[in-house]
């Protein structure tokens, strides 16, 4: 029995460490800032759905995959927002599921300056699928129970921003998951922080430039930065570059199509993390509705 109980914690405790400690990476969240922060729900004055799909590492055995829908609107004159989350993400066997609910209230400066807070709650689960593992000896009891817990999460976010100027702060789930295996505790999920910035330079009527700054952190790993730069064309088209550690680079592009929009990110790791071989793409469709009479199409300038 103890050793059955061991090799369970090895599982959790591989689990922990490759995946439920970390949020599942985003790249487009220059434009999707609502995958982190549940503070833009309803920012952009329309009913605003996304579906995306990443795959990180592509031919790594057991590498990321990640699968997100989200959508929201701005309601009550667009003073508030609500939105729905809902993303899973799978490293070999082991499968994280996230469904959140949001609200958001802004607090208005001017007609050009606001600060807008929000919450989010829901659940998330974690769960292994021992049939994606290649078990020697089938009948062996440590796979007979493969894991399976729900839990509720809870998270907050705040956004300060201009018509230039866009700051974030977030800590989507806030409430560390721990699970007892008899008389030992493992950890599933730590709280990530989320610090995010952009800037937009108008370089000419037609063009601008959007850098931005993201910094993630989480208790037990190293502080992650990513450094954005995209160039805005006609409010229709965007490309721009992006590192994330300087050990990482990708190239974006966007385009839009009246009330849709399409984005593909492609990543190149190098040496110091997996190797140039196993490279990542992540693709987003969206669109943008007016639903009530104060939404406003026009108005939307996150593109």
């Amino acid at each position: 029995m103890k050793k059955i109980l061991a090799s369970i914690i090895v599982c959790v405790s591989l689990a922990s460490s490759v995946q439920a400690q970390v949020d599942p990476l985003y790249s487009q969240y220059l434009n999707n800032p609502f995958l982190i922060n549940p503070a833009y729900g309803g920012m952009n004055k329309s009913l605003n759905v996304t579906a995306g799909y990443r795959n990180q590492w592509a031919g790594f055995d057991g590498s990321p995959t990640t699968i997100s829908a989200t959508g929201h609107s701005s309601l009550f004159d667009n003073r508030m927002g609500a939105g729905l989350i809902i993303s899973q993400d799978r490293v070999g066997e082991y499968t994280n599921s996230f469904v959140q609910a949001t609200y958001s209230y802004k607090v208005r400066f001017d007609d050009y300056r606001y600060i807008s807070f929000g919450l989010q709650a829901g659940f998330m689960n974690f769960k292994n699928d021992n049939s994606r593992l290649n078990i020697a000896d089938p009948t062996d009891p440590t796979f007979a129970n493969p894991l399976n817990i729900t839990k509720p999460s809870f998270g907050a976010g705040a956004i300060f921003r201009t018509d230039q100027l866009f700051i974030g702060l977030s800590v989507p789930r806030m409430l560390k998951v721990k699970e007892n295996f008899e008389d030992i505790t493992a950890s599933l999920y730590t709280q990530h922080i989320y610090g995010f910035a952009s800037y937009v330079f108008l370089l000419t009527d037609r063009v601008k430039l959007k850098p931005a700054v993201l910094i993630r952190t989480v208790s037990g790993s190293p502080l992650s930065a990513d450094l954005n730069f995209q160039f805005n064309i006609d409010e229709r088209y965007a490309v721009g570059a992006l590192t994330r550690n300087f050990n990482t680079f990708g190239l974006l592009a966007q385009m839009k199509i009246n009330e849709l929009r399409f984005g593909y990110v492609f990543e190149l790791p190098t040496n110091k993390s997996v190797g140039t071989r196993f490279t990542s793409h992540e693709i987003t469709l969206g669109i943008n509705l007016s639903v009530f009479n104060f939404h406003d199409l026009a108005q939307i300038s996150d593109f």
